[in-house]
Order: structure tokens, then sequence, then C-alpha cells
């Protein structure tokens, strides 16, 4: 059977207050990594797709047109505070530049705030200021004549600061009645054109922080317990705006109404109960402390009753009736004005907060009994250096949105709408202008306050007009099977060297127990004779147990490299280890033997270990010293010379284009190849029949902004030098990339050498077959952002998209396929090898699930640059054998002296037995039987022969059991 992979969907058994528990348990569960792949899918007909604002942030005109002051003019100019938002993004006087943002994005809904002291100037009825109220008919006017909805929401933590002055603000129970007038105002006077309400925004970020630790204004921080009697105020307010809502103007209106509610997320520091425990009390003490009454039973959630006891001010069985059922849907608000920044640590709990929103929404969704959410505000930031180029906030963008799919397609969430956060830059709150949340981006110094859209902005409209992100045809796995000669392989860096044969090794003698338990036991002082006889490839276990090994996983190709400095440490190939090429010689040929054909590396090059032979590796510059590439033939003549019998596929160097080779070193690595792949084509090739080639690490590389012309030319770059660096020489031009020299050119460097002509011709056409290894996908953009890595000589950016599946690298499946169509597009029909592909993982983990679907799906893009787009693509190798030659990354672990066979080596073994990824009920594939690899090897062939010496002395019967192995003596091999 072949391995697919599913998103389970679990549904809670009822809505229960404290159903949210079951959360973390129920995450836990999803099958890895297949739940955390990315979801090609549409939102549901009729999703309202929206962008937001508030009002102060943007707004401006703080005293203009008969507006009075709010609390946050009044806050922004005290303490050590350094601007104020008096002007903002002065959306005041820009209806027009906004109204164009927003027909732009193509959203349905534009969700803004009402400037309470705008519209009351000391925020009664009776200081009615009618400019104020005309600005917001005109924005609601032009909002709908371009079918856009609006939703409104009645305060946004600006409240007049003649109410704070004369009142105290929401500390005073008289704010109810005087904000149920302001709502039935605004009711009356919008409500017709307004389906959807919110009347106070976060109203934790008020209580907690305006009346608690004095971070936002107010800026009240003496009473301790002041918050909690704000937060009851405000709830009062809320259901007393939505019960004149609901008596006097929803018949007519149809509109809805609830509270705009913010929370983090939180993850177990632990995996026991209390933890959870803990994690679910914290969202009580933030989420709860408001969705609990207004959601379940009009109470606070029994935790914050229990933790904070007579603090918590007590509703009456009256107010419960008449707070509880105060909300038309859940309005979620998450992002960066709560999380991450303002959370305190006294309701963490101990435990760690955490960017989920799907999580979250989920939390929700148990918690209180399955409400609809609407996520009225979502969003990220960058900081503020950053101009139109925003990728970080795209990711997170492209990171919310995907959790909210997978929430209403997989979790079954009832979410009704998703709001990014926020159509524009301005001031930021506490912030100040620090940072930028705009999808559109502010020129602040300007006049005109002019708008330009982001990176993010983009792409948001392209997620909207596509609904979602619908699966394309790239995206679909492919049924087919590769052909019957494809090179099935796996390969490791080095095998595990034996140069002591471990058969006949013991001298000891042992007394066979026979008449008990059959135990041999030691006899101490006697030792047998020396058996005086040459060492046999069958002497060697570890040889026996590496094929066997390699046998097991259903392979035909087993890739590995040899040591260098080993096999000629003196740097002389006239005096090189000719043990260690013994066992060479014998392992290859059992690996034959086994019907495996080998692929040998002479050079597999690292930084840290060169492997170059001593006497080479001390000169100065090792490969800048021009002896190098004439040494490195002669090795490879030697190996070609004493392996070339069973050795049909030869790598002369393994990944030489590191990136820390300088450009000198590798045009001396390049010399080295030519000159080994010309001695094999001269002197072996016509009596060996064998392939050389080169293997090169080759990435993917995307631009971070597929839609966008401007990253193309980054990602080409980039390509051009590291892979093309090398491939131009040998598979192309003979000479290094035209991009390469024209780039380094204007940078006025010299860097790269200039290619004789006599090295042109040497070095062009070295090759058999085109040889890759393959592991992930690098994202690159010309914007320079911070926390990202720039390569400032090539002017790029690395970056991760944040919905990509890590480990710890990106794991990019369709990233294979681009790699093997790049290498199509720029050589033709060149024979291709995937030399190496595989992921990092925990070595505990047996049932190693990364790699299981690592495997399957990169192979599947393998097979679809095969038969879908002609790639001729000839083989592919796993990446590595096992952990204790790999770390991390093998098909077989290790635990002490015990090799474990992982899930992956059986998954892999699966699509080897059929050849790919058939279709079901597809006639099996017809394939002639493979020639035996090595006709005429028998060396193992043949049983053993058991003799058995039998010595009586003192009473003691001893027995000697000699095992002894007979070849056929054609292959005979002694050494």
């Amino acid at each position: 059977m072949l391995a697919f992979f599913i998103f389970l969907v679990v549904t809670p058994a009822s809505g229960k207050p404290r159903d949210g528990l079951k959360t973390w348990g129920r995450f836990n569960r999803l099958p890895y990594p297949g739940d955390q792949a990315f979801l090609y899918d549409t939102f549901p007909k009729g999703f309202i797709w929206a962008v937001g604002t508030a009002a102060y942030p943007v707004e401006g005109a703080f005293s203009k047109d008969g507006k009075g002051l709010s609390i946050w003019d009044t806050f922004t100019r005290g303490g050590t505070r350094k601007t104020c938002g008096d002007v903002g993004s002065d959306s005041y006087h820009n209806i027009d530049a906004d109204i164009r943002a927003i027909q732009q994005l193509g959203v349905s809904h534009y969700r803004f705030s009402l400037s309470w002291p705008r519209m009351f100037p000391n925020g009664t009825r009776g200081s009615y200021n009618e400019p104020g109220v005309n600005y917001y008919r005109t924005l609601i006017r032009r909002l709908k004549k371009i079918n856009v909805q609006p939703v409104v929401t009645l305060y946004h933590w600006d409240l007049p600061e003649q109410l704070q002055q004369a009142l105290g603000g929401w500390a005073n129970p008289q704010l109810v009645d005087i904000f149920k007038d302001y709502a039935d105002f605004c009711f009356q006077e919008f409500g017709d054109d307004v389906k959807f309400w919110i009347t106070i925004d976060n109203p934790f970020v008020v209580a907690q922080h305006g009346y608690g630790t004095g971070v936002v204004a107010p800026g009240i921080k003496n009473d301790p317990d002041l918050r909690f009697r704000v937060g009851h105020n405000l709830l009062k307010a809320h259901a007393a705006a939505w019960h004149v809502y609901d008596r006097h103007y929803r018949p007519r209106q149809q509109g809805k109404v609830s509270m705009a509610l913010a929370s983090h997320w939180i993850k177990p520091s632990r995996t026991r109960l209390e933890s959870l425990q803990e994690c679910q009390c914290s969202l009580d003490h933030v989420l709860g402390w408001f969705a609990r009454p207004l959601f379940t039973d009009g109470d606070y959630p029994a935790c914050m009753r229990a933790r904070l006891g007579s603090r918590l001010p007590s509703f009456t069985q009256e107010e419960k009736e008449w707070v509880k059922g105060t909300a038309d849907f859940f309005a979620l608000s998450h992002g960066a004005t709560l999380s991450f920044q303002l959370i305190n640590d006294s309701v963490k709990f101990d435990q760690h907060e955490d960017l989920d929103l799907r999580m979250l929404l989920y939390w929700i969704y148990a918690e209180y009994d399955k409400p609809p959410i609407f996520v009225v505000q979502s969003g990220w930031y960058v900081l503020g250096n950053t101009k139109t180029k925003d990728p970080k906030q795209m990711f997170y963008l492209k990171s919310f949105i995907a959790e909210t799919l997978k929430s209403i397609i997989i979790d079954k969430v009832n979410v009704i709408g998703y709001t990014a956060w926020s159509l524009i830059d301005g001031y930021e709150w506490y912030r100040e202008y620090g940072i930028r949340r705009g999808l559109y981006y502010v020129s602040f110094n300007t006049p005109d306050m002019k708008r330009e859209p982001k990176t993010s902005a983009i792409f948001y409209k392209n997620v909207i007009q596509k609904n979602g992100f619908p699966e394309l045809p790239e995206n679909r796995p492919v049924q087919g099977v590769f052909p019957c000669d494809f090179a099935w392989g796996v390969s490791a860096n080095s095998v595990q060297v034996e140069t002591t044969p471990t058969q006949f090794a013991d001298p000891n003698v042992y007394l066979w127990n026979v008449s008990n338990n059959g135990e041999l036991i030691k006899l101490d002082g006697l030792v047998a004779p020396p058996l005086n006889r040459a060492t046999h490839c069958a002497d060697y276990a570890t040889i026996r147990q590496q094929v066997d090994e390699i046998k097991q996983v259903g392979v035909n190709h087993f890739h590995f490299s040899l040591n260098w400095s080993a096999v000629v440490p003196t740097g002389d190939v006239a005096t090189p280890n000719t043990t260690l090429l013994g066992y060479y010689r014998c392992f290859t040929r059992q690996l034959l033997q086994a019907n495996i054909t080998p692929v040998v590396t002479l050079l597999h090059y690292t930084p840290k270990h060169s492997s170059l032979p001593a006497p080479l590796a001390n000169t100065t510059n090792k490969w800048l010293n021009s002896n190098i590439p004439e040494a490195f033939a002669d090795y490879a003549r030697l190996c070609y010379r004493e392996l070339g019998a069973y050795v049909k596929m030869w790598i002369t160097l393994n990944e030489p284009n590191d990136k820390e080779v300088t450009y000198l070193e590798g045009h001396e690595m390049l010399r080295a190849h030519a000159l080994a792949w010309h001695v094999y084509d001269n002197e072996f090739r016509p009596s060996q029949g064998g392939k050389v080639s080169l293997v090169l690490h080759m990435n993917w590389v995307e631009p971070a902004f597929s839609f966008s012309r401007e990253d193309v030319e980054p990602a080409k770059r980039v390509l051009h030098f590291t892979i093309s660096w090398f491939a131009e020489p040998i598979f192309g031009s003979g000479d290094y990339p035209v991009e390469m020299r024209s780039w380094l050119r204007q940078l006025n460097s010299l860097e790269l050498p200039v290619f004789k002509e006599e090295d042109k011709r040497l070095v062009k056409g070295t090759y058999d077959f085109f040889a890759i290894s393959h592991f992930s996908t690098d994202l690159v953009t010309h914007a320079k952002e911070d926390s990202y890595i720039y390569t400032a000589k090539l002017e790029v950016q690395y970056m991760v998209d944040t919905t990509w599946i890590m480990s710890p690298r990106p794991v990019v499946p369709w990233g294979l396929r681009k790699a093997l169509n790049w290498v199509k597009e720029h050589y033709g029909d060149v024979p291709v090898y995937v030399m190496a592909n595989g992921v990092q993982e925990d070595p505990s983990h047996f049932k190693d699930s990364l790699r299981v679907y690592y495997l399957y799906n990169y192979i599947n893009e393998a097979l679809k640059a095969h038969i879908l787009d002609g790639v001729n693509l000839k083989g592919y190798f796993v990446y590595a054998l096992n952990d204790q030659r790999d770390p991390k990354f093998g098909l077989y672990g290790q635990v002490h002296e015990e090799v474990i066979v992982k899930a992956s080596l059986s998954n892999y073994r699966n699509l080897i037995r059929h050849n790919g990824f058939p279709a079901q009920g597809a006639a099996p594939q017809q394939c002639p039987a493979a020639p035996q690899a090595c006709p005429g090897c028998h060396v193992l062939v043949k049983g053993p022969m058991v003799g058995f010496l039998t010595l009586v002395g003192s009473g003691v019967l001893i027995t000697l059991g000699l095992i002894i192995y007979y070849t056929s003596k054609r292959h005979k091999e002694l050494y």
C-alpha cells in the first residue's frame, strides 16, 4: 500500500464551559506533519474579507471642526512620550485616498471606529458636533458607493477627555448610561447602512492597561483592583448598548452587535494536566474575563473567581441574565496590539505565549458552544524603517489567513470573516510611529500623506480575488511510475571501515557446555595456533552487515564517499593504503553480488574537513596550491585502477559549490574535476565502460514575492552564483555565467578568475550526467528588512515562509521539481540524478513521520518533473542510510548496539517496489528481468563447512569449532 496523508477532523461532543481544555490534546493528536502542510482550498461562499483602522491612529485633525480632546490626546502629551497622533495618517482630510486604497484591495467590508469626542466633544449628546457627524456620513456613503459594507466600532479607546476628568472615565458606573445614549445616537444616525457593530474594542487593554498598568491612556496605575471595576463597567455598557439595538433598531435595520475581544494563545510549559489547566486559566483571565459573561452564563470564569476572590466585582442574578447572550457573533482581535506586547506575565501562570490563531479559534469554538466567529482584527507589524516591501508582514498575513482556512475546512469552526489590520500606517498607540502595521505605506513627511500599496497589500488582494488558496493542478499528487531502469538509491557520506577482519581474529579457546545450556565458556590461558591464511572478503563482518542493511532498503544503487587522505595518506599515490583499498574492493564487489550498483565519490568536500592528504592540506591556501588538481587526478587514476572493475558510476567532487568556497578555490576544483574526468575518459572508459560526473548542491531559490518581477531577478542571481558557477563551465559554455561576470563588474570586483582557452577546452563537456543534492528551498527578495539574513554582495535577503514545515530547514517538495526543470531549461536533455535528498529529524523518532511525508512528496515531485515536464531523470537517492554515519538523516536508527528500522525505510521500500505511484487498479508495470550486476560473483554463495576437533584431557571435553568458508577459485581474492 502506498502512503497517503489525510487531515483528521475531531469535533467536541458538547459546548459546555471548559470544553476549551480539550484543545491542546486535540491538536497534539492531529497527524504530523500532514496537518501542518499548507492547505490549498477556498473559503466558503459569502466569506467576509475586510480591512480595518481605528480613529485615533489614522484620522488626525485632533482639534479641527469642533472635535473635543480624547484621553489619547492628553496621554500622548504626558510622561516620556515623544510623539502624538495629532495628525496620524490624516484620514480626516484624505477620504478619497483611503477609499481608493480600500477599493484596490477588493475587500467586501471596511472596519473603522467612530471618534466619540469628534461627534460629542464633551462626551454627551448635548455637545453634538455636526461637522464630526458629517465626516462619518460621508465616509459611509463613499463606502456604499463602491459596494463595501461598513463594520463600525463605537469605542476604540479614545474616550472624551471631559468624561475622564469629570467622572473618572470607565471607573465610574455612570458611563454605562452615557455610553448607552452615545450608542443609541449612532444606531439611529448610521444604522440603516451598518450591518455589523462593535461596541467596544479590546476591553482587556482598556481595563488592564488603561486603568491597571498605565501603559495606555488614561495611564492610571495606582489602584490594583480598579481594572476589575472598569472591566465590570465595560461589560455593563456593552450590554446596555446591545439591548438598545435589540429592542429599538434590530427589527428594522437587521444588523448584528458584538464586543471585540482580544487574546494571546498560550502553550503549556510541561505536558502535565496542571500545565493545561494553567493555560486554560490564563485564557480565562484575558479572553474569558469578557467572553464568559457574554457567551455562557453572565458571570466571570470560575478560575478568576477562585484566584481573585472579592477583588472581582459580582453580578446580581438579574445582571447576569441581562449581560448573558448580548453578542450576536464572536468578534475576535488577534495580533500585535495585545499578543507578545501588552500581556502581563502575571496572567501567563508560567506558561508560554504562542502566535497560533487556529488553536485560539478552536478554543473559542469549543469553550463557547460553537459561536460564529468574525476575526475583526488580525495582523503583525514591521519596524518603522521598512517601506513598501514588507515580506515579514506579508508572510504573517499569509500564515494567519491559512490558519483561518484550516480552522474552517479541517476543524469545522464557523469563521464568517477575516479582517487584515490595518489599511494604512498610522500612530500605533503606545508604540507611537515605531512600527508600521498598514497594508499601505504612508509618507508621514509629505503634505498629502501619500498612500502606496505594500507587497502585503498586493498579496491580500490576490487572496481575496481567489477567495483563498485554490488548489492548482501542480499542487495535486501525480500518479504514474518511473522507467524500468530507474536508479533507486540511498546515499551516505561514508561507510564503516574495518581494517582488521573479525572472522578468525579471536585466538581464544572456549568450552562448549553441551550438557547444560550450550553456552561457550572462555578458557583462560589457552589460545589457538595462528591459522596462517590470507584475509578474505568474507572475513569482514562490517561488509556483510552494511550490505544487508542497504539490501533491506530495496535500492539498486548505493552512493558513498572515499577518503582521499586515508587512501593516500602520504599524498603520493605510489604508496597508497593497500589495506583500505582492499576493503573498498571487497565492499563494492559485495554490493554487486547483492545486485546493488556502487556509486563512489572520490572527494566529499566540506569546509571544515577538506579530506586532502596531510602533506597537501598543510600547504598554504590548500586548493590554491597549483599542484592540487594534478594530485587529485593521480588519486582518481589510482581509484579507477583499483576499484573500476566494480564501480561503473563515479563522482569526482561532491558539492564543491559550497558557499564558503572562494572563486579562486572553485576554479582549481573545476580543473581538478576536469582532469579526473579526462583520466577516466582516456584511460579507463574503453575497458570499464563507466560514467563520471560531479554532484552540485542545489537547493531551489524562489522569489519571496512570486507576483513581483522585482524579486525574479534576485532569485535568478542567486542560482547563477550557486549553481551556474560550476554548471556553466562544465555543462554549458566552458566559462562562468555571463550574469556572474556582469554583476561582479558592477561591483568593481575582480574575484572571478578568467578561464584560459586551454582551461575552457579542458573543463567543457566533462560530464556523463548532471547530479544534484537537494534538500530545501530558499526565499529571496531584494528588499532589505531587519531580522532576516541579508547578503550584501548579491544584494538579496533570505527569508522564510512561516506557513512552511520546518525541520530545521523548510520542507518544500515542489522546490525539487522546479530545480529539475531549471536543469532541463539550461542544459537540455542531459541525464539527471538526484544524488541526495533527505530531511533532518530527531533520531529518537523511529516512527519518523516527517521523513515519511518528506520522501513521499519529494519523490512525487520528482515524478511530476519526469512524466509531466519531460526531465530526463535517471535516478533518485535518499540521504541517508543511518544515523550512525549521518546523524539525524538516517533510514536506520540506533539505540546502543541495536539497529532500528524506521518507518521511512519501509515506506521508501514500498515506493521502490511499486516503482513510483501507480494508479489504483492499473496493470502492473512490465519490466524485463534485470541482469545480474556482477555475473560470476560467487564470493559468499557457497555455505560454510563446520569442522569439529575434540580434545580430551583431565576429564574435560573440549571441542574446537572451525568455520571454513570456501569460494570460487576464479574470484578468490587475497591481499
